[in-house]
């Protein structure tokens, strides 16, 4: 990160703060559950520890290596051997590491909060490469066009003030049209790196429901999907109604996407068009309920038809499966989805996404990726407990009834009287005087404080 400095001492703030992350949240245990560990030699959490702290360093391993190689207790190779390791489980590490996080999270909130999953993919760019395990064409929604690289499909969880990735998956292409590059014949397909290539030339909604049934087994605690048009289908909103989730989705504003609507099958434009609309500048202009057909499946559904901020004579179409919630909750909650997006830009600009690897194996990039995923949990857990007040943990819970039924001036005005009391029982001073001493007192405070005061008294 171009922010962070560069000093010594500042190099070991960071370590430190780096080290009370990964045994808070025991790292190295999750890494052995998910079969990364050393028969002999240096421990996996030291190797771990060197790749979490590259990007707050600003210099890749091979950097540092050929700077101070002191800072390094281990060889070159020990680190590579790591990173291209088939044996680790790179999803399961980071749904746990994730799930352990939440539960620190959860307790702060209300019960009634709704937290979501949210699944979007994002272009991780390989364009000057040719030799990359299952390389492939992929099209670039920015730039319009098509490009070499991988859609990394990520799941991830938010409260709405907090957002962790949980699981991905980088992308190939289920065409082998597109595939410019195969896997591996030297991988075992039974081992970790053997199913997460296959997972990675299969289609992008069924690996969404793979992440989100690993997900739910792992019970996190959300009760929503998010997601937009690209998988927002019949059939994926009969799937994640069957996993126990209700989605929220966009759906694509086309002739093409027909729901059941008044016991016939029609277009979102044509219930549109057909269905009164409400008057006035409201934030939503139409809301019907409608159903979900697919393979003799009826799924019953709520549309909302929101007005476009950008383009008024425009309209957008969101679609939910609960349809007890009202339109102004459905809104709200697919609000949430925005923070996948910003957790894609800060990976990118400043935790090194895509830029820091530039490994020909595909373990490696899965191992990359998920500690850049690592390095943005930790820094969304800091930036909850520096600026919410309830994640001091447990002096909160002690202090907090106390706090909320007691302010600082009225505590200031109850000692004061109770000292005027006790002097008044001396013999000492006549009331007049007394009455004197307290207002020579309040007129040398801060001019709030005495307007307050004296409001109280």
């Amino acid at each position: 990160m171009n922010i962070v400095s560069q000093n010594h001492i500042f190099g070991e703030q960071l370590s430190s703060k780096i080290s009370c992350f990964l045994e808070e949240f025991h790292v190295g245990k999750i890494l052995k559950v998910c079969n990364a560990y050393k028969v002999r030699g240096f421990s996996v959490s030291n190797v771990f520890k060197v790749a979490f702290e590259n990007a707050f360093r600003n210099k890749s391993f091979y950097q540092q290596e050929k700077m101070d190689s002191s800072v390094i207790p281990f060889a070159k190779d020990t680190f590579y051997r790591f990173m291209n390791s088939s044996c680790v489980n790179w999803r399961k590490f980071t749904l746990q590491l994730g799930k352990s996080i939440i539960q620190k999270i959860v307790p702060l909130t209300n019960e009634n909060r709704r937290n979501v999953l949210i699944i979007d993919d994002s272009l991780l760019s390989r364009a000057r490469s040719k030799n990359v395990e299952l390389l492939a064409k992929v099209f670039d929604h920015v730039e319009h066009k098509y490009t070499r690289g991988f859609r990394m499909l990520t799941l991830g969880w938010s409260d709405g003030n907090s957002f962790l990735p949980l699981s991905h998956c980088l992308l190939s292409s289920a065409n082998r049209v597109n595939r410019l590059q195969e896997s591996s014949d030297k991988i075992d397909s039974r081992s970790n790196g053997g199913k997460q290539r296959k997972l990675a030339q299969t289609k992008a909604t069924v690996v969404m429901q793979k992440l989100l049934a690993e997900a739910k087994s792992m019970e996190i605690p959300a009760r929503y999907v998010l997601f937009d048009t690209w998988f927002c289908s019949p059939s994926s909103l009969v799937q994640v109604k069957e996993l126990g989730f209700d989605a929220i989705a966009m759906v694509k504003k086309s002739e093409n996407s027909h729901f059941l609507h008044d016991e016939r099958m029609k277009s979102v434009m044509a219930i549109f068009r057909q269905s009164k609309k409400r008057p006035g500048c409201s934030k939503y202009l139409l809301s019907v309920e409608a159903a979900v057909v697919k393979d003799g499946k009826t799924l019953p559904v709520k549309l909302v038809f929101v007005r476009n901020r950008s383009n008024p004579k425009d309209y957008l179409i969101l679609v939910s499966t609960d349809t007890c919630l009202s339109e102004e909750d459905i809104i709200q909650t697919y609000g949430k989805r925005w923070n996948i997006e910003v957790f894609f830009k800060i990976c990118k600009s400043f935790l090194k996404l895509g830029k820091e690897s530039h490994a020909l194996s595909y373990d490696a990039m899965t191992s990359h990726v998920s500690v850049v995923f690592a390095r943005y949990m930790m820094l969304s857990l800091e930036q909850r407990r520096n600026v919410d007040k309830r994640s001091i943990g447990e002096l909160f819970y002690l202090a907090y009834d106390e706090l909320q039924d007691l302010r600082y001036l009225d505590a200031l005005v109850l000692l004061l009287k109770e000292l005027i009391a006790k002097v008044k029982g001396k013999t000492f001073f006549m009331e007049k005087e007394l009455d004197m001493m307290l207002d020579l007192f309040l007129e040398n405070l801060p001019n709030l404080w005495n307007k307050c005061l004296k409001r109280c008294a």
